[in-house]
């Protein structure tokens, strides 16, 4: 039910799209049915030239013949559509649980509207349920963690941070060839603040609070896709 309710999700969202626009394309489980879709579009003759955010998401795109560039060649995109791991009543979110924040983040902001696909589970009155991720570089890591530590200890995280390893056991290395730091808040209270402080720690490279970015998100439940806006 939760594949059907995520498809759903990214149908409502591809009714925003109109051929010749330029597109972010997420990352991540609801994303990869949006660029299905998308694929499905772009074979019946649908224009469009897309973005991805990770290689993951790259390679998809092109095993269906959808047209890539990067923000290099582009000024800006029309919209980027990706998914989250928690958004609360007023569309702030966090990303990352598939290791794509870092250029998530800047493809959404290299865009003139987000839009987020969802199904209901990923609802939330406070973020910090879902733990959040800090990409950080690999020089100086020990350094950078215990400052992370204490930061997020002074903003009132419930449990460890802890380094994100793969199935093997091995450090979970991004795109960026960076590592991931995971911090288990149980609730943030204050995500403006966390997310300047993580900011100015010299080895953090990005976190996943999405603030004030997301516009639109269509959110998919047993009884519908309902659409929820940040003006609202």
């Amino acid at each position: 039910m939760s594949e059907e309710l995520k498809r759903q999700a990214a149908a409502m969202a591809l009714t925003q799209v109109q051929s010749g626009m330029q597109l972010g394309l997420g990352t991540g489980s609801t994303a990869r049915h949006f660029v299905d879709l998308l694929g499905e579009k772009v074979a019946a003759g649908f224009e469009c030239i897309c973005v991805p955010t990770s290689e993951a998401t790259a390679r998809q795109a092109e095993s269906l013949n959808i047209p890539l560039s990067d923000l290099d060649t582009l000024d800006r995109l029309d919209i980027t559509i990706d998914g989250a791991d928690e958004i609360d009543p007023q569309l702030n979110l966090i990303k990352g649980a598939g290791g794509a924040l870092l250029r998530e983040k800047i493809v959404a902001a290299a865009s003139d509207l987000m839009i987020v696909i969802a199904d209901s589970s990923k609802l939330v009155e406070t973020l910090g349920r879902f733990p959040l991720p800090i990409e950080v570089n690999r020089f100086g890591l020990g350094a950078t963690r215990r400052t992370v530590e204490a930061v997020c200890r002074a903003h009132g995280c419930a449990g460890e941070v802890r380094l994100r390893t793969t199935a093997t056991g091995e450090s979970y290395v991004t795109d960026g060839d960076h590592l991931i730091l995971d911090a288990f808040f149980g609730r943030i209270s204050q995500p403006e603040a966390l997310s300047a402080d993580l900011l100015d720690i010299a080895g953090v490279v990005q976190h996943g609070l999405f603030l004030n970015m997301c516009k639109k998100a269509y959110v998919a439940a047993p009884d519908g896709v309902r659409t929820l806006s940040s003006d609202n």
